[in-house]
């Protein structure tokens, strides 16, 4: 196979791989379809909400999981950007062909492959999130300014962060811009003043109350 085909096929295994949802997996097991239940997401956080912390880590694992298998072992084995089968599995998880194109947002496999790739990018944008939710509790707004945090420091100092070369900052770009569109729902219901809110996450800001006079 010459290397156009080999990149076709590491592409479409990304891709398929992507579009094997944790959160179905999981609810086909138990009867659950958690697309007809919360915001309708397929992604970790609507997990959360609407059964549990068991179900929502077996969710979050198995989608972090094919975010590192994209990035590493499918990149590897073909010998392709490891970005581009990232982009390539966080848009089948986004629009997964095994599930009538309904998925979830895309962050968490985005997180999987990054940390495989981008280790200390990851570490950054894991930081700012939680900083972020500790104060805000709104996950999904935490989120996209975390997946826009990570597109600007790939494309402003990309050599630090293991980007160096135009595709790899290119294509990081690219999967988090993704994220940022999966999450417009988010930033429609945030405006509107609708936007679910953990208050159990807000830990730093009971805290900075706290010690106010």
């Amino acid at each position: 196979m010459n290397a156009t085909g080999e990149l076709a096929l590491a592409l479409i295994c990304a891709y398929l791989l992507g579009s094997i949802s944790g959160s179905m997996i999981i609810g086909t097991a138990k009867g659950v379809d958690i697309r007809t239940q919360g915001s309708g997401n397929a992604g970790a956080t609507n997990a959360l909400r609407t059964q549990g912390k068991s179900f929502a880590l077996a969710t979050a694992f198995i989608d972090v999981g094919k975010g590192a298998v994209a990035a590493s072992l499918i990149a590897g084995f073909f010998n392709v950007n490891p970005m581009l089968t990232l982009f390539c599995a966080v848009l089948g998880h986004c629009f997964p062909i095994f599930y009538q194109f309904r998925g979830g947002k895309g962050a968490s496999v985005a997180v999987g492959g990054l940390a495989c790739v981008a280790p200390l990018l990851t570490l950054i944008i894991f930081a700012a999130w939680i900083f972020a939710l500790s104060l805000s509790g709104y996950v999904g707004i935490c989120t996209l300014l975390a997946a826009a945090l990570a597109a600007l420091l790939a494309l402003a100092d990309g050599a630090r962060f293991n980007l160096a070369d135009p595709l790899s900052q290119g294509m990081a770009c690219g999967v988090f811009t993704l994220v940022i569109v999966m999450h417009h729902a988010n930033i429609r219901r945030f405006l509107l003043g609708t936007e679910p809110r953990f208050e159990r996450a807000r830990w730093l800001h009971r805290f900075i109350q706290t010690r106010r006079p």
